[in-house]
């Protein structure tokens, strides 16, 4: 790794270190940034627990426990300097103690690791944020026998990645990554690279579980579902047309249970959806940067009474610390799969998302002058 001089235009290498050298532990650092920037990992993931020990007959602890965005669990194990001779065993051991979780048991492990950090968050509803599901009642979660293995290390054993590498050619879903801390001073940098399998073979293994779970999902009868929403969304925008409404004006109706449109500024947007039992508006601050959005809401929230005012109504304000993204919203309940009771929603949608449009589009300018302002450096869409 190199550090780059804008001043010299010359790139100086940097130290590479140790853990141990740095005083770092496995459990106290490396566990932690990992649970704390899961998508350091190459893929969005929600950890659920840490030093999970809620095994029959064992005392055994796995570093962390997380969902994938197929509802899938993953192993994730953590070394420092040196993988070890067992990490392979220690993990597979894991992932079959956790093959017989069910979605029950999941969500109440997932409520528990929430209740550590403060009473008030619901495991359920954030599994369904994560899965961009409706309802818990639809979320499939650690189907199969596909749970799959994360391994990070400075450094891996021959007959580490020997093992890896036979558990791949049988459709055992292993990763590995190698954490590497430089120095430059007073600086630490930290690089967490995926070595097995390489991103461009991975590939292949993706094409082949996503056909899966597309078979899975037509098993468990989500077809239907889909289907009728593709049947609302289908009246939803003509009923926009028909109201001379442009936000939409170039959006095909999907199967999803939610609707975006563009705001003008990339990674904002507003959201229409539809669940079995209410209708939302949203304005949805989306962008790469979690730092971004949180900057984003924060310029909104100062103009709350002008916004509500606009809006014509009290809106929910959800900040979301722990998630990237930030939504401020509007909802009304509805008998959502009900086709006797679109007309009414349908109609409800349409006013209110242009009221929403109507009190957030002023503000676009000010979120671009934020974006210019605390992100100077950072390509501004």
């Amino acid at each position: 790794m190199f550090r780059i001089n804008h001043a010299s235009n010359r790139i100086t290498k940097l130290k590479e270190v140790s853990f141990s050298e740095l005083g770092f532990t496995e459990r106290n650092h490396l566990q932690e940034w990992l649970a704390n920037q899961p998508d350091a990992l190459g893929e969005e993931l929600l950890i659920i627990q840490k030093e999970f020990d809620g095994f029959d007959d064992t005392r055994e602890r796995l570093d962390l426990l997380a969902i994938d965005k197929q509802g899938g669990l993953v192993i994730i194990e953590n070394k420092l300097d040196d993988s070890g001779r067992n990490v392979v065993w220690q993990a597979l051991k894991y992932a079959s103690y956790c093959s017989t979780l069910s979605k029950t048991q999941i969500s109440e492990i997932y409520q528990k690791y929430l209740d550590k950090s403060g009473p008030g968050n619901d495991a359920k509803y954030q599994i369904c944020e994560f899965l961009g599901q409706e309802d818990f009642d639809e979320v499939v979660l650690n189907p199969g026998n596909d749970q799959r293995i994360v391994m990070v290390a400075a450094q891996f054993r021959k007959e580490v990645t020997s093992t890896v590498l036979w558990l791949l050619k049988h459709r055992v879903f292993v990763k590995c990554f190698k954490a590497t801390p430089f120095q430059d001073g007073s600086d630490l940098f930290l690089n967490i690279e995926q070595i097995i399998p390489l991103p461009e073979a991975e590939e292949l293994m993706i094409g082949i579980t996503e056909k899966e779970v597309e078979e899975q999902t037509s098993e468990r009868g989500q077809a239907t579902r889909h289907q009728l929403r593709t049947d609302f969304w289908h009246m939803t925008l003509e009923a926009l047309r028909s109201a001379n409404v442009e936000l939409y004006g170039n959006v095909s109706p999907g199967r999803d249970h939610w609707l975006n449109a563009g705001s003008g500024l990339s990674g904002v947007h507003y959201a229409m959806i539809f669940n079995k039992d209410e209708a939302r508006v949203n304005f949805i601050l989306a962008r790469a940067s979690k730092d971004q959005n949180k900057a984003l809401f924060d310029a909104l929230l100062d103009k709350r009474e002008l916004l509500e005012t606009a809006f014509g109504e009290p809106l929910s304000w959800r900040r979301m610390d722990n998630n990237k993204v930030s939504i401020i919203e509007f909802t009304k309940p509805f008998n959502g799969h009900a086709r006797e009771s679109w007309p009414e929603m349908i109609a409800w949608l349409v006013e209110h998302i242009q009221r929403l449009e109507k009190a957030f589009d002023p503000q676009i300018q000010l979120l671009r002058t934020v974006l210019r302002s605390q992100f100077a450096r950072e390509v501004v869409a």
